[in-house]
């Protein structure tokens, strides 16, 4: 049991923290025993003799600190043995005076120290753990470090450093037993056909990315000859399309679930045609308005859903206007089976007052945590997570994006670099668990994009059979089971686990650890809904 002394206003964080590292623990009681007491800074805990690992942390200056201390004023990264880890707030460069270990260091020197006397591990960090992670939770973290799953980092530490002081860690772990990850495949449905765009700046920028452009890309070699070629002949059929001669290249939903070919995939619709939406900044904002609105794509929605898919809304006011917001929610849930339970804003557009709102308007989750300049993890979790200041609204966060990867003004990679962009961020999700969020949009499939042989590639080598493919409500109902499990002081060492399954999602499991470094070992009970005992008893 681990037990918690807080700074005022960090209850909030430190909830979610130990939502997503979901392992015992409660607020610090001076009379019971704990093995674990984590403290802010000049606020030392009394431990009990049960005590095996204290850690302090914070830039404040404790009261009696023997080490030397050195204020890190500047955002920096800084790294442990093998991980780099952005710190972000206020820091303590420490010093390293005889009998203690670095166990996070920095170029200016370490930021966390270890000193073991009698059994008892205490470690002093030069930073505030839970305002690291209020701040990645609220303001995201910043781009050059978006393939850095930081919260997630922070919790691996967490663990390592009590399974270095021997003790076992109790957790539920971030993935459905049996499964390494979960991959939700998701569609924001901006266009849904070129036939509806005569004449506008979406049939012009065709053209021009289908001449100048394919010539201009042809001579960086970010395309060959073949993709040119199909560019060509699509934008030569473009006036039979526009007569019904042809199909409608742009036409995103068969070619989708020809290349996932029963994977569940998360579609969301804009609501309303023609609306560019409020607030909406730049210059173009204009361009935010599609040509569709949800009543035309009915026929397409139905057969989807009828094929395991999940419709939500790309929401257009939803981020500002909870009003607003439960109109989109029910003009898509009018056209489809019911209100639809998550949204993702047209543009990702949203501000730090966006998750109260959309909780107000009535949404069960939010898919806009990501980035439009890069891929990676901008709340620095893989895991959902509730966004402080809500209830119950959950945020599932988002890893790669196309547009990202390939637009001019974005990262505009070759697809080489773009894959190992990629595989990093894969890396982080397959090391830490928790849900790889991908975000193909409708036409990139199709000329003058053609990125739909990456996409292909890139499912492709998801479907190893060890992660779980959800659709975005199905991974959120899942973390939701997750959360709502508790723990529970029982007798002897042992901990009681309770749960409420639902009826269809994968089973969570309760991990045992021991042992650390090449001899860590891992045991999982696979929970079934009865309450459970483990014994946690070092």
């Amino acid at each position: 049991m681990i037990g918690i002394i807080a700074s005022d206003g960090q209850t909030s964080a430190i909830t979610e923290f130990f939502q997503l590292f979901k392992t015992p623990w409660e607020y610090y009681q001076p009379h019971r025993a704990y093995d674990v007491v984590i403290a802010p800074a000049g606020r030392p805990p009394i431990w009990a003799p049960s005590t095996r690992l204290v850690i302090v942390h914070g830039a404040d200056r404790e009261g009696g600190d023997p080490l030397p201390l050195t204020d890190t004023p500047w955002e920096h990264g800084s790294a442990d043995a093998k991980q780099h880890l952005p710190i972000y707030g206020p820091s303590l460069t420490l010093g390293l005076p005889s009998g203690y270990e670095s166990v996070v260091d920095a170029a200016g020197g370490p930021l966390g120290v270890r000193r073991t006397d009698r059994g008892v591990s205490t470690i002093r960090l030069g930073y505030d753990l839970f305002e690291e992670v209020r701040r990645l939770l609220t303001s995201g973290q910043a781009p050059r470090h978006a393939a850095i799953p930081t919260v997630d980092r922070h919790i691996s530490l967490l663990r390592n450093w009590m399974l270095q002081a021997d003790l076992r860690v109790v957790e539920i772990p971030p993935s459905p037993a049996g499964h390494a990850f979960i991959v939700c495949l998701t569609h924001d449905i901006d266009f849904a056909g070129i036939r509806q765009h005569f004449l506008d700046h979406s049939m012009w920028g065709f053209v021009y990315r289908s001449t100048a452009g394919a010539v201009r890309d042809l001579a960086r070699r970010r395309i060959g000859l073949q993709r040119a070629l199909r560019m060509w002949r699509a934008l030569i059929a473009l006036p039979f399309v526009y007569l019904g001669w042809a199909r409608d290249f742009w036409e995103p939903f068969r070619w989708y679930r020809g290349v996932e070919r029963g994977i569940p995939a998360t579609y969301y619709v804009i609501p309303f045609s023609n609306r560019a939406g409020e607030r909406v900044p730049g210059a173009s904002a204009y361009r935010r308005a599609a040509r569709y609105e949800v009543a035309d794509l009915a026929t397409d929605l139905t057969l989807l859903q009828a094929e395991g898919c999940e419709v939500g809304v790309h929401g257009l006011d939803a981020w500002h206007d909870a009003g607003r917001g439960r109109l989109e929610r029910q003009r898509v849930g009018a056209v489809c089976r019911g209100p639809a339970a998550g949204i993702r804003m047209h543009w990702l557009l949203g501000n730090e007052g966006t998750p109260a709102v959309l909780e107000d308007a009535g949404f069960e989750y939010d898919s806009c945590v990501g980035f439009n300049e890069t891929i990676g993890f901008r709340a620095g979790t893989s895991q959902v997570f509730r966004p402080l200041g809500t209830r119950r609204l959950l945020e599932l966060p988002v890893h790669i994006q196309d547009g990202a990867l390939f637009f001019r003004d974005r990262l505009d990679l070759p697809e080489h670099e773009a894959w190992a962009m990629c595989e990093r961020v894969i890396a982080g999700v397959s090391c830490h668990g928790g849900v790889l969020t991908i975000v193909w949009h409708d036409r990139s499939h199709a000329p003058e994009r053609l990125w739909g042989d990456f996409y292909r590639a890139l499912v492709a080598r998801l479907q190893d059979g060890s992660v779980w493919f959800a659709t975005a409500a199905q991974a959120v109902a899942w973390f939701r089971v997750r959360r709502e499990a508790q723990f529970e002081r029982a007798s002897d060492g042992r901990v009681r686990v309770r749960a409420h399954p639902e009826p269809g999602l994968p089973a969570i499991a309760i991990r045992m650890t021991t042992g650390h470094g090449t001899s860590m070992t891992h045991t999982d009970t696979i929970w079934n809904g009865t309450e459970i005992e483990i014994d946690s008893a070092a």
